[in-house]
């Protein structure tokens, strides 16, 4: 019986299938499909990613302005200026940053001048506070010149010198952080386009989990892998919208499944039941995925089914379901939203310590960072998840090392 018509077959389960990484990351990218784009003010389009590029409404600056406080003034008045032979200037007008006022700065003048405001007609330098000994000379408005600027144009930003109308600010397929959010609005755009955020169901298998708290009975523990994989999600810039624990019922799966789907779910991941064991609800529920062994450490089981929304079958320890997301749905999720870049960051450093590998498989380890590189942050084995929340990253291990020594050099991929 089909789960749901919005699910799409794909080949036929095999136990006998292994894979590279690569390769199953392929299968998952070629599946995705962009999500439709949603116009957003900047004050609600933090941690989207841009759709179409932002290009400057006005020129960065909008006009000629001081980039000091001090004074603005005409270069050949001051440019002899030192301590021994100040230039003495009369003082004609303030200008603050905002001000309407038309200032004019004829020659032997001055115009006092705050950060920001617009240069004066007639002036061509800026000179700092602190090379007029001070500021004024006396109460009748002198400015008194102490050093010379270096050059004229000292200490002013020319209209347009960051960005002209019309440049492209960031492009497509850039998170809209903190910074990006102050450029754009720097640039005088207020709205932008962005893709929408991936609605994402979360679904953990097994009789033996029980909510966090709740009184443990024999052979049960507490469940972990919904919480975790729907921070995950989130912090890939999606929307979780269903975060569920079922038993080891294929009815209570495929109910699970549905109410994914018929709610708009684009990816659907379960965590457990993918292993070739018996009792794997998983794999007796779901006829619509593909299991898979890929050859990593942890995570080696893998369900996959294309379609919509997209069918993730994840292991159920947590190391393993916390590096297969890394590897496998976070760049998924990333793709749906036209994000340039789909992989963490990589940094090449020295192991520590050492520890062993399994040499036909990639290692993922998640580490710490130390003064000497880095070091394992959890002991070995995909079950034991309390060393995982001290870790920066994981060190990845290629095929063909079976022992980390002190000093090699590791690809790391970094966490936030």
């Amino acid at each position: 019986m089909a789960v749901s018509p919005r699910l799409d077959a794909v080949a036929e389960s095999s136990d006998r299938d292994e894979r590279t990484v690569d390769e199953h990351r392929r299968t998952i990218l070629a599946a995705v499909r962009r999500l439709d784009h949603l116009t957003l003010p900047l004050a609600e389009a933090q941690a989207y990613t841009l759709a179409a590029p932002v290009r400057a409404a006005i020129d960065l600056p909008p006009f000629d302005n001081s980039a000091m406080d001090g004074f603005a003034v005409r270069f050949t008045d001051v440019a002899a200026a030192s301590a021994a032979s100040p230039a003495l200037l009369r003082v004609v007008g303030d200008l603050a940053a905002g001000s309407p006022y038309e200032a004019v700065c004829g020659p032997g003048e001055a115009v006092r001048i705050m950060t920001g405001a617009p240069l004066p007609s007639g002036a061509d330098t800026v000179v700092p506070f602190e090379a007029t000994g001070g500021g004024l000379a006396d109460s009748l408005g002198t400015a008194r010149v102490v050093e010379a600027p270096r050059r004229i144009g000292a200490h002013i930003r020319r209209r347009g010198e960051d960005a002209a109308a019309g440049t492209e600010l960031i492009p497509a397929g850039v998170e809209l952080g903190p910074l990006q959010l102050s450029a754009i609005a720097t640039a005088g755009v207020p709205v932008v386009s962005v893709s929408r955020r991936p609605r994402v169901a979360v679904i953990a298998t097994g009789d033996e989990l029980v909510a966090p708290g709740s009184a443990i009975g024999r052979a049960q523990i507490p469940e972990s892998n919904s919480l975790l994989l729907s921070a995950q999600a989130r912090a890939a810039g999606a929307e979780v919208i269903l975060q569920r624990r079922v038993r080891d019922v294929d009815d209570d799966l495929r109910a699970a499944i549905h109410d994914a789907a018929t709610s708009g779910s684009d990816a659907v991941i379960t965590s457990g039941g993918v292993s070739a064991g018996a009792f794997e609800v998983v794999r007796t529920a779901l006829a619509e995925m593909t299991f898979v062994r890929v050859a990593m450490q942890p995570g080696r089981p893998q369900g996959f089914a294309a379609g919509h929304p997209l069918l993730f079958g994840l292991p159920g320890n947590p190391q393993s379901a916390a590096v297969s997301f890394e590897v496998f749905v976070r760049p998924a999720l990333l793709a749906m939203q036209g994000r340039t870049r789909t992989d963490r960051r990589m940094l090449r450093l020295p192991a520590a310590t050492g520890w062993r590998s399994r040499r036909e498989r990639v290692q993922y380890m998640p580490v710490v960072l130390v003064e000497d590189g880095v070091t394992p942050a959890a002991a070995e084995g995909s079950s034991r998840a309390a060393g995982l929340a001290g870790a920066a990253g994981y060190a990845v291990v290629p095929v063909g090392v079976g022992d980390v020594h002190a000093g090699d050099l590791l690809d790391v991929m970094l966490l936030p």
